[in-house]
């Protein structure tokens, strides 16, 4: 049995720095990979666009900038306001796109609360899959 937490956003995919455009966002974790999040994307090309990465990137993300290759997270300020921006690379092309600090922040602290940092490996069924694996 495992656990989820969810949050749907509004964030933005920004096309120059004078323009940007919502996009509707939901971040996804759950406690059986306790290692990732998800971020799908729901764009106007009929499927949703998923991405994964380590939890502890988008953690130090909302701080200062973090990652390198195909994500990289960090801190910034919009009209006023605290963002987290996300770069995000691959070969189908690139987005920026800018999330609301205070939102990411409280989901973030809700999957910190479940699964605290460096308690992940607990989380994995790792004992009984090798056990199961070695019965083969």
């Amino acid at each position: 049995m495992y656990t989820v937490v969810e949050r749907e956003l509004e964030m933005r995919l920004v096309l120059s720095p004078e323009r940007s455009v919502p996009v509707a966002a939901r971040l996804g974790y759950r406690s059986d990979d306790p290692y990732a999040v998800h971020i799908t994307f729901h764009i106007d090309s009929g499927q949703p666009v998923n991405w994964t990465f380590a939890r502890e990137l988008l953690v130090e993300g909302v701080f200062r900038p973090c990652g390198r290759g195909d994500v990289r997270v960090w801190p910034s300020k919009a009209n006023g306001r605290s963002v987290v921006l996300m770069a995000l690379s691959s070969p189908d092309g690139d987005a920026l796109l800018e999330a609301p600090a205070a939102q990411v922040s409280a989901w973030l602290e809700r999957t910190l609360r479940m699964v605290p940092p460096g308690s992940e490996g607990g989380q994995l069924d790792l004992d009984d899959g090798l056990a199961e694996l070695l019965a083969r």
